[in-house]
Formats: structure tokens, C-alpha cells, sequence
């Protein structure tokens, strides 16, 4: 799993996800990419032979999500009030994604 990565090229993935890096920057994230790097090569040290794949870590189910409760609402006519323009009862936003 030996992968090193440099500043260059975290710079590089960054300029292609439109945002720049200072050489600062570019050198934390090899740093923290490096600690992690070798966190998984412990990870995968680990001898998993004969234990069973697990979904989740308890033997019940666990219901820790809460019930979906509907407060606040308010209504199509409150939440158009503000914008500038919408177009049967929806947002109108100027595009951000070019062709």
C-alpha cells in the first residue's frame, strides 16, 4: 500500500477541483496524508483471518435515530418572499456549471 504523494501533487488535485494551494498548505496535507498512510498499513497488519465480516458492531439492532418530527414549516409563499426571482414556485438561480 506504499503510495507517496508529494506537495505537487496534492497542488495539482487541488487546481482540478478549482481551488489553489499555498506550498504551506500542500506540505500539512502531505504530512496528515503520510499519518494516515501508515494508520491503514497498521490497519491492514491486523490478522482478520476467521473472523466474521460484521454490517454492524452490535448483536442488536440499535435504534439511536430519532423519529422524524415536522416543526417550523412554513409556507411556499414565506419561503419565496426573498428572492429575486422564481419561476412556478421555484428558486431561479443563475448556473454555475458551465458546458
Amino acid at each position: 500500500m506504499e503510495d507517496k504523494k508529494d506537495a505537487a501533487y496534492f497542488t495539482k488535485l487541488a487546481h482540478q477541483l478549482m481551488f489553489d494551494l499555498s506550498e504551506q498548505e500542500a506540505n500539512d496535507i502531505v504530512k496528515e496524508f503520510d499519518t494516515l498512510n501508515s494508520q491503514l498499513q497498521l490497519m491492514d497488519a491486523v490478522d482478520t483471518e476467521g473472523v466474521e465480516p460484521m454490517v454492524y458492531p452490535f448483536e442488536e439492532a440499535t435504534s439511536y435515530l430519532r423519529e422524524d418530527e415536522v416543526t417550523n414549516v412554513i409556507s411556499q409563499e414565506e419561503a419565496l418572499k426573498n428572492v429575486d426571482k422564481n419561476l412556478e414556485g421555484h428558486f431561479v438561480l443563475p448556473r454555475v456549471v458551465k458546458e
